[in-house]
């Protein structure tokens, strides 16, 4: 996966300002709780995403948002008010549907324009306030056309500007590009970025894609069974994940399990279930329990160097055999059985030179740097 970044090429003008908080959050649906406890902070001018596999609750928890579902225990707040007893036609957000939820009977100007109308504004304010999110999100050559006849990317931007038009403090994704194609999907990505640096507003997107989220957000909540399991930056949660849960769900690691066999201020020395000794050099001093503590240790697949002869270094150096190779344009994807019965994937550039054989013999190793260790006490 590349973590070349969207959101890199800008710095996200936030604010120390909340614009959502949910503080100690529950909901219950026929005796099983799909949320559980979440506290969010999101800040003002913010691109936040919640991620996670189906069924962790980050739907719910935007719906809660957006005033769809009331919360069972605990409050959500925008802009420091209470929404727990809030209408969602009340409430300073509006919501982007991975559907468009367009209406097919009336063209895009009309479906724009609705919203305003329920709120009765006069004929000339909508007529500019329509006008001006046509413009956003390019597409004032399309107004009078229908949905039906525009294709998927063309839909969601006119989605994009119904929630726009109405000016809100914050806009509210549902997996917004979900259905659209790969190619497309990528340009979106791009579109919804700089719409998001010009406009300056707080967006909250849910997404159960990971590139997506990496990509677009300033920072991110990733959720497991209703729970947070960890929020960050996107180079946080993808290079220091707190859990094995987040390292295996964010992008492709290796995860080796295993016990603490020694340790001092700057290593650890892990000895895995299956005899191979791993060192580990965490970034801050390691808060162990003592010897024989159990951990599981994540290598990314872009970290490991593959070899024909052992390195000059012997430090997280293993001897396999090459299982599979894979060829993926831009890079290789390995598999490398390890003499310990573990299997590697490794992911290496695709650089001009001779394919090796499978079932070469073939050195895995990488930095006492480039691995991490977490407490395996919080791996389910």
């Amino acid at each position: 996966m590349s973590q070349t970044s969207v959101k890199e090429q800008r710095s996200p003008e936030t604010t120390d300002e909340l614009d959502v908080e949910l503080r100690k959050v529950f909901k219950v649906f026929n005796g099983e709780t799909a949320v559980r406890g979440v506290d969010l902070d999101i800040h003002r001018g913010e691109f936040f995403s919640i991620l996670g596999p189906s069924g962790c609750g980050k739907t719910t928890t935007l719906r809660l948002m957006a005033g769809f579902e009331t919360p069972s225990a605990g409050e959500v707040l925008i802009q420091g008010q209470s929404m727990n007893h809030v209408p969602p036609y009340r409430r300073p957000v509006n919501t982007v549907f991975q559907s468009y939820a367009l209406f097919s009977h009336l063209n895009v100007w009309e479906n724009i324009a609705f919203g305003l109308r329920i709120k009765k504004l006069s004929k000339a304010e909508i007529a500019d306030r329509v006008q001006e999110a046509l413009k956003l999100v390019k597409m004032e050559s399309y107004a009078n056309r229908y949905p039906g006849q525009m294709s998927g990317g063309q839909q969601q931007r006119v989605a994009l500007a119904r929630a726009l038009v109405n000016r809100p403090a914050v806009i509210l994704l549902d997996e917004p590009l979900g259905a659209l194609d790969l190619k497309l999907r990528k340009q979106m990505q791009v579109e919804l970025s700089n719409l998001h640096q010009d406009l300056g507003l707080t967006f909250v997107m849910v997404t159960h894609d990971q590139e997506e989220a990496l990509s677009l957000s300033d920072r991110i909540a990733v959720m497991r069974g209703g729970k947070v399991e960890q929020i960050g930056s996107p180079s946080e949660i993808y290079e220091c994940p707190r859990t094995p849960f987040v390292a295996d769900f964010i992008g492709d690691t290796n995860l080796f399990e295993g016990r603490i066999e020694a340790s001092d201020y700057s290593t650890i020395n892990i000895v895995t279930n299956s005899g191979q000794t791993i060192v580990v050099q965490p970034p801050e001093p390691w808060n162990t329990s003592g010897t024989h503590q159990e951990v599981v240790v994540s290598v990314r697949p872009e970290k490991i160097q593959l070899s024909l002869y052992p390195p000059a270094s012997l430090g997280n150096c293993f001897e396999g055999r090459l299982k599979h190779m894979m060829y993926m344009g831009t890079h290789v994807h390995y598999v490398v059985e390890l003499l310990s019965g573990d299997c590697l994937t490794v992911r290496q550039p695709n650089t001009v030179g001779a394919e090796v054989a499978l079932n070469t013999p073939v050195y895995a190793h990488w930095s006492t740097t480039d691995c991490l260790a977490m407490n395996a006490g919080i791996k389910n």
